[in-house]
């Protein structure tokens, strides 16, 4: 079948040969020669318009031929179509592009595979939380495989983007705000996405975005302009993008921001000189949706100008704007960019194609069985609820009120409770929410009748019918309930008092955080926080189920709630697996990638600060003359790396091989960690340096490695990390990567705040 299908595609183009068909698998010599020979026979038009990248727009099954985008594809104008599901609709494209276009050009399909497929996984925030990356890469790996099967061949997903300011709503769909850890994560994505062999049907192409400082939006509003210096850049920023980059990484997707003055799809500094000068970037970019055509709006010219300046930049692939599409001829007649350009970003746009094999078989991602047989099957459910169970973050359990014990009444009350909806989180266009697992359901299915389960809603989202509408797009209902407050309040009271204990199901809705879902207000909403204040004041124990997409201003519940379990936006199993953690079938381990601040008032807030010259003393909680507030301390109310778990860890005293070394010597730093408590558990052991003194200023301490640890109760184990000249490097003022000597403190603990620490000298 499958020769059959070749002959059909490209008998009529007389394009490839069985010579080139059998030497594709054979390296980037073979790629090359099959690419200049098709460049050859293209026109200035196809080379163009393989730069294309439309939406899927009006395409309906049955109709591909007919529609404008159908036209387009025929006439050489589109190199590819994303967010069109299915192998049927997909195969039916395709069947345009290889059939009845002159050159009989292949299309790639992408889509916003963000955090699973039909298998849902935790949102990235929720999924950088397990310090797993093992899990991290399996994640991707489920999503590439029932993406793949379903004719997806391209994600735009790791997003890597740094953020330390809790406002910005797309702090979901990344791994927090430290460098180091979401830099390994960014390398796990693309590995599990990518895996060994793009051309095998079982993988898709992973584009890393969004390139560069999208994270540090002023004001956490996105889309909004971004600051900094090359030395933060460096430093702080671009190391996630880097590690894909390092990793392999088919493309990269151009962010919405300008950086120094220039939006990022235009500035030739950051898509050329750094992507693919310095780091040695070799497949294409593609802009993000319409940003071309948005630079208008920043201001620096109309759609020719603009869309000459992406292509000079480096811009590869136009999403959905058509600026390079409708302007690029006219350009190139009047010198404002080159053949050699248009040339460069059509063979990128080419290579990418030969690497996913569609050369070999246009079809090979449209096999109907593996559609029917490899997505939503029970391995992957049963992976993402155990992935989902070990990303929640246990953050207070006063009294040990968890876990639960699986006798007695419940109190499940919240609009969060039974709503499965908003369960997959935000960027999860894939997923089919019939199918998700609502925490009612969760709890009903683990416990069956071992407990009586009362459930009411106890409040709307919020109080204002406007505001619930625009946190629950996307079909993501929230059943609002439109009798009175104190009514639907009373109904969770009663139930409440009749229970022996109260799971409140509170926080965001799926749609709070994620795109153009900034907030400048982080708390849990009023109409819920009276609410909780509520079930608190019954005197019966309130266990808070948090969900959110963000860090949240908890002050008051950390003070006055019992216990509070973070449970981000757990994916399609989510309600499983939150029953699973609050009954004790599995013991919290996730940490948090996120500083959690008392107000909006300290934002942005991050652990991997800077002394200021009059920084505050230790133990203080103000000082005048001081780098602190009038109301509040500086401390957040749960620093990065913090969790807890339902047994305890003791640190023994850090060890180190040396207290002082010189030049390559290798120094390794030891501490004994101790499960003292009744259960099993893990705990992420983390591991902390700071140079002391430098020819620039250096953060008060930085993550420089981490290991997920197992202990039986009562166990002891001995944690030993090896560290090099290589964890001591930085970009200092001249953007040189080197390490000074000097002194450095060596911390490992079970967060940022709580270290064991040491001192080396190391010299050159």
């Amino acid at each position: 079948m499958k020769k059959i299908l070749i002959t059909l595609a490209f008998a009529a183009g007389a394009l490839f040969t069985s010579r080139q068909s059998s030497a594709q698998l054979t390296g980037n010599a073979a790629m090359k020669t099959f690419i200049d020979d098709l460049m050859k026979k293209m026109t200035l038009e196809e080379k163009i318009g393989q730069l294309n990248l439309p939406g899927s727009g009006d395409i309906v099954t049955g109709q591909a031929q007919s529609s404008d985008i159908g036209r387009k594809i025929k006439e050489g104008k589109v190199g590819g179509l994303f967010n069109i599901k299915s192998v049927a609709k997909i195969r039916e494209v395709q069947k345009v592009a290889v059939e009845q276009s002159r050159l009989k050009i292949p299309l790639i399909f992408g889509m916003d595979v963000i955090h699973g497929y039909e298998t849902v996984f935790p949102i990235p925030l929720g999924l950088s939380c397990s310090w797993d990356m093992n899990m991290v890469e399996r994640s991707a790996r489920i999503a590439a495989v029932e993406a793949s099967a379903d004719g997806i061949n391209w994600t735009f997903s790791p997003m890597v983007d740094i953020c330390r300011d809790p406002r910005w709503g797309r702090i979901a769909e990344g791994s927090g705000e430290d460098a180091f850890l979401g830099s390994q994560v960014a390398a796990a994505m693309v590995r599990g996405y990518q895996g060994n062999d793009l051309s095998k049907n079982n993988t898709i192409m992973s584009c890393v975005k969004h390139y560069a400082l999208y994270g540090a939006a002023e004001a956490g509003r996105d889309y909004n302009t971004t600051d900094m210096s090359r030395q933060t850049m460096y430093n702080d920023y671009f190391p996630p993008y880097k590690a894909a980059v390092d990793a392999g990484v088919g493309s990269v997707m151009a962010s919405f921001n300008e950086v120094e003055g220039v939006p990022a799809t235009a500035n030739k500094w950051l898509m050329t000189d750094v992507l693919r000068k310095q780091w040695g970037f070799k497949g294409f970019v593609v802009t993000d949706y319409t940003g071309i055509n948005e630079m208008m709006d920043h201001g620096i010219g109309d759609l020719q100008t603009v869309s000459a300046r992406a292509l000079m930049a480096g811009i590869d692939m136009d999403m959905v704007g058509e600026g390079i599409l409708t302007t690029t001829q006219q350009s190139l007649k009047e010198g404002k960019v080159t053949m050699a350009q248009i040339d460069a970003a059509c063979r990128r746009i080419l290579e990418a194609k030969y690497k996913l094999g569609l050369f070999a078989d246009p079809y090979r991602y449209c096999d109907e069985n593996r559609a029917k047989t490899e997505v939503f099957t029970n391995d992957h459910r049963k992976e993402a609820r155990n992935i989902a169970a070990n990303s929640f973050v246990l953050l207070k359990n006063h009294g040990n009120i968890l876990p639960l014990k699986k006798t007695g009444t419940i109190a499940l009350i919240g609009p969060m409770a039974d709503n499965k909806e908003n369960m997959p989180g935000t960027w999860s266009v894939a997923a089919n929410f019939e199918k998700a697992t609502s925490l009612l359901t969760g709890l009903k299915e683990v416990l069956g009748n071992k407990v009586n389960i009362l459930t009411a809603r106890g409040s709307n989202l919020d109080e204002d019918s406007l505001f619930e509408e625009r946190a629950g797009m996307f079909g993501k209902s929230l059943h609002r309930d439109s009798r009175p407050a104190s009514v639907i309040m009373q109904e969770a009271l009663d139930i409440a008092n009749r229970s022996d204990v109260i799971v409140a199901a509170l926080g965001e809705s799926s749609e709070m955080s994620g795109e153009s879902s900034s907030r400048s207000n982080i708390e849990i909403p009023q109409v819920q926080k009276d609410l909780l204040k509520a079930l608190v004041k019954t005197g019966k124990p309130v266990v808070l189920v948090l969900f959110t997409g963000r860090p949240l201003a908890l002050t008051w519940e950390n003070e006055n709630v019992p216990a509070i379990l973070n449970v981000w936006f757990g994916g399609s199993e989510a309600g499983y697996a939150i029953a699973d953690v609050l009954y004790g079938d599995v013991n919290p381990s996730g940490k948090l990638t996120t500083t959690f601040p008392q107000n909006v008032g300290q934002v942005p807030i991050y652990y991997k600060h800077k002394n200021t010259g009059r920084p505050l003393e230790d133990g203080k909680w103000f000082s005048k003359f001081r780098s602190n507030y009038l109301d509040v301390s500086n401390d957040p109310v749960y620093p990065f790396g913090y969790g807890l778990s339902y047994t305890n860890f003791n640190y023994g005293n850090l060890s180190l091989s040396s207290n002082a070394l010189k030049g390559n010597q290798t120094l390794t730093a030891s501490i004994t960690v101790t499960n003292s408590g009744k259960y099993d558990g893990q705990e992420v052991v983390q591991l902390y340096i700071r140079d002391v003194v430098g020819s620039v200023t250096r953060p008060v301490k930085e993550l420089k490695g981490f290991q997920k640890i197992a202990l039986k109760a009562g166990e002891t184990k001995t944690v030993t990390f090896t560290i090099t000249t290589n964890d001591l490097k930085f970009y200092n003022a001249d953007l040189k990567y080197d390490w000074e000597p000097g002194e450095f403190q060596i911390m490992i603990g079970t967060n940022s705040r709580d270290v064991k620490s040491g001192k080396v000298n190391w010299t050159k």
